[in-house]
């Protein structure tokens, strides 16, 4: 296992701890916050893209939230979302949610310069995209910074997978689906090849668009039968566990 990334806001800078712990739902914690604009819809890709510089966390003994945006601004407070209920579309997916009191939605509106709100989902793990886990191998990575044909070499992290393994080769983690997988102390069941957007083109850290991830992809891996771009894996949790950087990944079959 060789990285991790969470983060408690979707869309926002990710976090590398050393463990997290897989239920079915995903992991503890992960993107059970996020933006929504003033009719409570998810952003569009292109404003999502300005949310990758701005760091959050989040104390769950405390259930507080801590925001730090690009331009200084800290809004910190108590996480309980007590606010109007909403509705909100996940890729097809109808997952209900609340929005949370307090600064947040001030500081993120001055930011984006536009009127928006932070949510929290009523069910811990509804913010998935997907499915739970996602993971991509950094010899996929690496190969794909080589087929970009120059010296960059390409940020995992912009890929946002919740697990980067090493030891496997280049898009082995392809040939997995429909296989178990022991990851730490959880296996989880490898499913389809994850379709990629726009902002994999983007630096992680800065929200610039800085490497043609999706036109590189194209040209050395082609188009899926449904017409995507496919990069890394998506997975399910089969049982639940405590995953480690260090941690072996094992095929079981």
């Amino acid at each position: 296992m060789a990285r991790l990334n969470v983060t408690p806001v979707k869309s926002t800078g990710l976090q590398h701890p050393d463990r997290i712990r897989l239920e079915s739902f995903g992991a503890v914690g992960n993107r059970d916050f996020f933006v929504v604009d003033e009719g409570g819809r998810m952003l569009s890709t292109s404003w999502k893209a300005r949310l990758l510089p701005i760091g959050s966390s989040y104390d769950p003994d405390e259930d507080r939230l801590e925001l730090r945006l690009p331009d200084g601004v800290v809004a910190a407070g108590p996480a309980s979302a007590g606010g109007e209920p909403l509705t909100v579309d996940f890729y097809g997916r109808a997952v209900a949610a609340h929005v949370v009191d307090g600064e947040f939605d001030g500081a993120l509106t001055r930011f984006l310069g536009r009127p928006v709100r932070l949510a929290r989902v009523d069910t811990p793990g509804a913010g998935i995209d997907v499915r739970p886990v996602t993971l991509v191998s950094l010899a996929s990575v690496d190969e794909l910074s080589r087929q970009g044909g120059s010296a960059f070499r390409v940020d995992p992290g912009r890929f946002r997978m919740l697990i980067e393994i090493d030891g496997a080769g280049a898009h082995e983690e392809d040939s997995w689906g429909g296989l178990r997988v022991r990851v730490g102390e959880a296996v989880i069941e490898v499913g389809k090849p994850v379709p990629r957007c726009v902002v994999t083109t983007l630096d992680p850290e800065t929200g610039v668009r800085d490497f043609p991830t999706l036109s590189v992809i194209k040209r050395y891996r082609g188009v899926s039968a449904g017409g995507e771009l496919p990069f890394g894996v998506y997975a399910d949790v089969v049982r639940a566990g405590t995953v480690r950087v260090g941690d072996p990944v094992e095929v079981l079959g």
